[in-house]
């Protein structure tokens, strides 16, 4: 194998396996030791630069980070139930303690540079852009239906998990930077937009239409038959504040989590969720499944709606087909009748989120904006750019429904692509990150951070009592951690960013790093392919996603290999190392946004800086 090239700025943000997994590419290390510090408004700044939202986000993310977490690998074989850090939740305890001198920390935009931006939608990628541009001196100007800004967040994520004041200090921390916000202006017309000369426009209007239930009895019935997204609007703004007694709820996703759990607030006596699939198919998150388990939901999978049942022309039920789940052998799902008979159950009232569809009836066909055979505009992939090149989409209306971390990721580039494209760049290239490497040394054996492997297990979040939490849909249900519980649980993080960074130059081959390595993870031994490689290590590198480290050739002609998947990042190796071979060394990955930093003017090439 060839030396590793510790200088690429990927190599090291594969690494810091939660950062890699975020799609906003959060620098997830470093905000937690700033909260073990406790400096939470230090750790809220490091969150909004990168994911914007962070106390919306702190409550609903989809957590593509955690299970990416080192964590839980390395416990495997040593706890029943390995868990990642709660690096969600820590997020939300920046949000909470942050104190009132936030906005003082928040940036000044630059003088206007007589550029006109138009976000139509009011949504987390619109509000990304409209950050991003805004402070970089543009015109930003957001159009939305509804009277407040945040889109989707705001109308279909409950109270009880998400409180308005939360939504409303995150999107007043956009607005103040000299965005235009019209608010119950929606756009009917992508013509008339365009036509108003907008130096650039950007869609992220989001899926606003839900999939409906075609199925015997679903018309007759439609009076006490809804939507879940628009059923779930509105609840928010106060037009639905009861339910009947006996509802059920059809979906397997995220939005079916969020309406039993309302209707259970809103008065329901009986709520089942059932849906198609096997309950480990669901595309729920974990934890929203058990969260509406625990306040007493069933969940009956492997069930299709078959008709609606009426009496005397109300809804009294519904029928479904119990089927199982078969497989072919390209892990293509088919669900097949058990030939068991048909099960009824009873209900007043049925909550249909079955899914989520984009539509653009006011984006004319003849505008030059292309679509695909699912509705979806034809873009660019990284730029975002439609075939229309000053019209842009992201979040939902770009590739259709993902989460909220992923619309902000989709802002991010969206506006750099702006920001390129009206400095008459290409909006194709992307100038690669910043990167820094820097030593944590403070004396022959101590570091600038805490090393200490703990072996506590992640702590849980408090609810507030079943009885307040049930009794209003407004009472928010996790209370998170208060600041002890948050300095443990951030105890737990292994700082998967503060790199060991081997210097084969000083090396003596002593092999004391070998000896005292706790997770076996450091071999000398002779080069070769990588896969003879892998199996040749004094613990074999199974894990193939993650790269081994592999030195220059050493006075003996063998090669330092480590394998990065099961590394601690514990320190031991360097304070071990007679000769200083090894130091650690804190990696920040500091990714291209809009503004000068994104243009061809700066270096192209990744400006990498190490201290020995």
């Amino acid at each position: 194998m060839r030396p590793t090239n510790v200088g690429d700025p990927e190599y090291f943000h594969k690494v810091v396996d939660c950062q890699w997994a975020c799609p906003a590419h959060t620098p997830v290390p470093e905000y937690i030791r700033l909260i073990a510090q406790g400096r939470y408004a230090d750790a809220y700044m490091v969150n909004w630069v990168s994911n914007v939202f962070p106390g919306v986000l702190g409550r609903t993310c989809d957590r593509p980070c955690e299970p990416a977490c080192r964590r839980s690998r390395v416990e495997e074989e040593n706890t029943a139930k390995p868990e990642p850090v709660a690096i969600c939740r820590l997020k939300r305890v920046a949000a909470d303690h942050k104190g009132d001198g936030i906005r003082a920390m928040m940036p000044k935009p630059l003088p206007r540079n007589g550029k006109r931006v138009a976000c139509v939608g009011a949504g987390p990628s619109s509000l990304t852009v409209a950050r991003d541009l805004a402070s970089q001196g543009y015109a930003v100007t957001v159009f939305d239906g509804e009277a407040k800004a945040g889109g989707f967040i705001r109308s279909q994520i409950p109270r009880f998990r998400l409180p308005e004041s939360v939504i409303d200090e995150e999107c007043d921390h956009i607005l103040d930077l000299g965005v235009e916000f019209r608010s119950g202006q929606r756009i009917e017309s992508m013509k008339a937009l365009m036509a108003e000369g907008w130096d650039a426009v950007f869609v992220g209007c989001g899926a606003p239409r839900g999939r409906d239930l075609d199925v015997p009895g679903r018309q007759e019935a439609a009076a006490d038959i809804h939507i879940g997204i628009d059923w779930l609007a509105s609840v928010s703004f106060g037009h639905v504040t009861s339910v009947k007694k006996r509802v059920i709820v059809l979906g397997g996703g995220n939005t079916a989590m969020d309406c039993c759990r309302s209707a259970r607030r809103l008065g329901a006596d009986d709520v089942k969720v059932i849906v198609r699939s096997g309950f480990d198919e669901m595309k729920a998150s974990p934890w929203e499944k058990e969260d509406a388990q625990h306040e007493g939901i069933p969940i009956i999978n492997c069930h299709v709606p078959k008709a609606c049942l009426l009496e005397d022309g109300k809804l009294v039920g519904m029928s479904f087909q119990v089927v199982t789940p078969v497989y072919d052998d390209k892990g293509r799902r088919t669900l097949v009748p058990t030939g068991e008979t048909d099960v009824v159950f009873e209900c007043d009232e049925v909550l249909v989120a079955i899914g989520q569809e984009n539509a653009f009836p006011w984006i004319e066909s003849d505008c030059g904006i292309a679509f695909d055979k699912w509705g979806l505009p034809k873009l660019d992939a990284k730029s975002l750019q439609s075939t229309v090149p000053n019209v842009f989409f992201g979040g939902d209306a770009a590739f259709g429904p993902k989460n909220i971390i992923t619309a902000v990721a989709h802002g991010h580039e969206a506006a750099v692509s702006i920001d390129r494209l009206l400095h008459g760049e290409a909006v194709s290239q992307r100038p690669p990150p910043h990167v820094n490497l820097v030593s944590q040394k403070m004396g022959i054996h101590e570091w600038s951070y805490d090393n200490d492997i703990s072996n506590d297990m992640r702590n849980k979040v408090p609810w507030a009592k079943a009885e307040m939490a049930l009794a209003s849909i407004r009472v928010e249900v996790e209370l998170g951690f208060d600041a002890a519980t948050a300095f443990k649980e951030a105890e737990r993080c292994l700082n998967c960013d503060v790199q060991t960074v081997f210097n084969d130059r000083l090396c003596i081959e002593c092999d004391a790093c070998v000896d005292i390595c706790p997770m076996d993870c450091i071999t000398f031994t002779a080069n070769g392919e990588e896969d003879d490689l892998r199996g040749r290590l004094k613990a074999p590198a199974t894990h193939t996603d993650q790269a081994l480290y592999v030195s220059h050739a050493l006075k003996t002609l063998r090669v330092m290999v480590k394998d990065e998947d099961v590394c601690l990042h514990c320190g031991l190796c360097a304070e071990r190392c007679p000769t200083g071979a090894w130091d650690m060394q804190k990696f920040l990955l500091l990714t291209t946004k809009a503004g000068p930093s994104c243009r061809d003017s700066k270096p192209t090439a990744a400006r990498v800086e190490t201290t020995a």
